[in-house]
């Protein structure tokens, strides 16, 4: 039997991708192991989005390549790299990374079994270049009966409703690199999603490049053919919505990758009538300036921006809004900054991370003048950071004294409604709540993004207790 190990590096759409290959290894009669240096065959699922994780993909494959001397099998072992950075880059580091016997692209991740099989059978001299299975252009998407074994605790889940994005972003490779947007239909990703109930998933994690154009892309999906798009913003993900808040069972439903452009008042409304979806949105805005938004080709406004937050804050009682923003793009003044620094002071965002710009190859903005230093971007990132640290050490303690619904992820530890897996904050409860279930907790001290529900003997010196809650 062929023991295989994966490596799965950055986003949660990557982890899909890598649940998938796993299925089909499973399906296969391959067994999947978590030490690399004991298995046959080592795959790096790897991220290609910004420069470093392109290196921190470069570093584990180097580290894997090393690891090999320590290992005692029959067989020499086999190391195939995958993802993103296969995908974007596979003919550049095919002559670089002579230590990868192949490349498989997007496309490839349900025939990792017969591309591992054809591996092992074709004999490689140190001199052949790694053996590359990518195509050109991405096309695959996922169905709710494609193999898949969840790498994700048994409690939660995600959902790829679609795949790929025909926004124009400046900045981003993501288009070249997934291709055109393609959606699943409504009643796949319902099904899915009742077996992930049925299997006791207490939250479901809705993804895709961009969930708000879920539907757009298809004309099967709009109430007339001849209506122009922009007329049906978020029909589609508002159907769905409603099917997946019909699923009998107690489990959230989050929304994450929204794009500002396709929000509708109809969105809005569908959020606040369905109880089961959380009051939580992820929505990267990535400035607010109008001259960066259209230097980014945004395909919005700063205008439009300002009057969205306040119709989604309006619309949804109890709404944690969720942002990213960049930094250091081309072009950027500090009259830009100053006007995005307003922005994070008047919007009070819950949740809100910063990247500092990318000078990503192939991106129209990799090519424009008036490109920002490094020592420059940071100064501008310290500077809208510390701004919302303050913002949400003010939105923490403002939980103090008041009762939240959360889910335990593991002993002790857990989440509330605004927070998604792996990148909000977390609420420390006591170790006795069982894992995987909802609790109700009271808040009774907070230390920046994180919450407290211990005793109050067991409160750590360094976190904050409100008046009320002592």
């Amino acid at each position: 039997m062929i023991t295989v190990s994966l490596i799965s590096l950055g986003c949660a759409k990557n982890l899909v991708d890598s649940e998938i290959m796993v299925g089909h290894l499973h399906q296969a009669g391959m067994k999947v192991i978590p030490d690399a240096e004991r298995a046959d065959v080592v795959i790096v699922n790897t991220c290609s989005f910004i420069d470093s994780s392109k290196e921190e993909s470069i570093g584990h494959i180097l580290e894997v390549h090393e690891n090999r001397g320590l290992r005692k099998r029959r067989r020499e072992q086999k190391l195939i790299v995958a993802g993103c950075m296969s995908q974007r880059f596979s003919k550049d580091l095919s002559g670089s990374l002579p230590e990868v016997d192949a490349f498989i692209g997007l496309d490839q991740i349900t025939k990792v079994a017969p591309i591992i099989e054809q591996i092992f059978a074709t004999e490689r001299a140190d001199k052949d270049a790694p053996a590359s299975f990518v195509t050109p252009r991405s096309s695959f998407i996922p169905d709710y009966d494609t193999p898949r074994f969840r790498l994700t605790p048994s409690h939660f889940a995600y959902i790829k409703i679609a795949e790929g994005c025909n926004h124009p972003c400046t900045f981003c490779i993501i288009p070249q690199i997934r291709g055109r947007h393609r959606s699943r239909t409504v009643a796949s990703v319902v099904a899915e999603a009742r077996q992930l109930v049925a299997e006791g998933v207490r939250e479901i994690n809705l993804i895709s490049q961009d969930t708000t154009f879920f539907g757009m892309d298809t004309w099967e999906e709009r109430p007339n053919p001849r209506t122009p798009v922009d007329s049906t913003r978020g029909t589609a993900l508002t159907s769905l919505l409603r099917e997946l808040n019909a699923i009998e069972g107690d489990f959230w439903i989050r929304i994450l990758y929204t794009h500002p452009a396709h929000w509708s008042d109809e969105l809005i409304r569908t959020i606040a009538e369905c109880p089961k979806v959380v009051r939580y949105v992820d929505m990267p805005l990535q400035h607010i300036s109008d001259r960066m938004l259209k230097l980014m080709q945004r395909e919005t406004s700063g205008d439009y921006i300002r009057n969205l937050v306040r119709r989604i804050r309006a619309g949804i009682p109890g709404i944690a809004l969720r942002t990213t923003f960049i930094v250091g793009f081309p072009g950027e003044t500090d009259a830009d900054v100053d006007e995005l620094c307003e922005f994070v002071k008047e919007a009070r965002f819950e949740r809100l991370g910063v990247f500092r710009y990318s000078q990503e190859e192939g991106t129209r903005a990799s090519k424009m003048e008036e490109q920002i230093s490094p020592k420059e971007k940071e100064r501008r990132w310290h500077r809208v950071m510390a701004l919302q640290k303050d913002i949400a050490a003010e939105v923490s303690a403002s939980s103090v004294g008041r009762t939240v619904r959360v889910l335990v992820d593991e002993a002790g530890v857990a989440r509330a409604e605004a927070d998604a897996p792996d990148i909000d904050g977390r609420v420390y409860v006591p170790r006795e709540l069982p894992v995987g279930r909802f609790a109700e907790v009271l808040i009774n001290a907070y230390h920046d993004y994180d919450l407290l529900a211990l005793p109050r003997g067991q409160v750590p010196a360094e976190y904050k207790v409100a008046k009320q809650a002592q």
